[in-house]
């Protein structure tokens, strides 16, 4: 573990290697689970106020779903997360050329919003778990992303580099900046000891 001002890390966001092959997984993270994308206390009051920009880039049945649900529904750990369509994919999940994708993401690249997706989708892999006073930032290793470490590992791309826009969206240039220069001087340290 390495901790970097109130965050502690999982030294496998240093070592594991992860690049999303969407060709493969189809976007498996959009639909499979237990529960929606989880949301911070701020894309909470943020979703409602901008729910109408999006809706002209979700499916109906996503549609149908939030309108009956609302833009965030609390899961079970009572915490909360996006509403699903029948118990499955998210409400914000559209689909192309059979890939999952986010519908709020979309309308953010065609300019309809400032807000580009819930930060715990834009750093997947990497879960975020609050223990007062620390954030733990961990590695999720699920089943359905063996296509996306075969990828890290053949581009030699580690989960840190692969979510670098999302580290420094949530904890800012400095935090990732510190965390750069930790992971080199740990893969010096492990270069020294061959």
């Amino acid at each position: 573990m390495l901790q970097i001002k109130d965050t502690i890390i999982s030294l496998d966001v240093l070592d594991k290697q992860f690049c999303c092959d969407l060709e493969k997984c189809k976007g498996a993270c959009c639909v499979k689970g237990d529960a929606g994308a989880p949301l911070t206390a701020e894309e909470v009051e943020l979703l409602p106020a901008i729910i109408d920009k999006i809706k002209p880039y979700l499916r109906q049945e996503g549609i149908a779903s939030i309108e009956e649900q609302g833009t965030h529904v609390i899961d079970d750990d009572n915490e909360a997360v996006t509403p699903l369509v029948n118990e499955e994919e998210c409400a914000f999940a559209i689909f192309e050329n059979g890939i999952a994708k986010c519908g709020i993401e979309k309308a953010y690249l065609a300019g309809a919003i400032k807000f580009r997706k819930p930060v715990s989708c834009h750093l997947y892999p990497v879960r975020l778990r609050k223990y007062n006073p620390f954030t733990a930032v961990n590695y999720d290793q699920w089943d359905i992303c063996a296509p996306a470490r075969k990828k890290g590992e053949e581009l030699d791309l580690t989960v840190r580099e692969f979510v670098k826009d999302a580290l420094i969206r949530r904890f800012g240039e400095d935090w990732y900046k510190h965390l750069k220069i930790a992971a080199e001087k740990i893969k010096k340290q492990r270069e020294g000891k061959k």
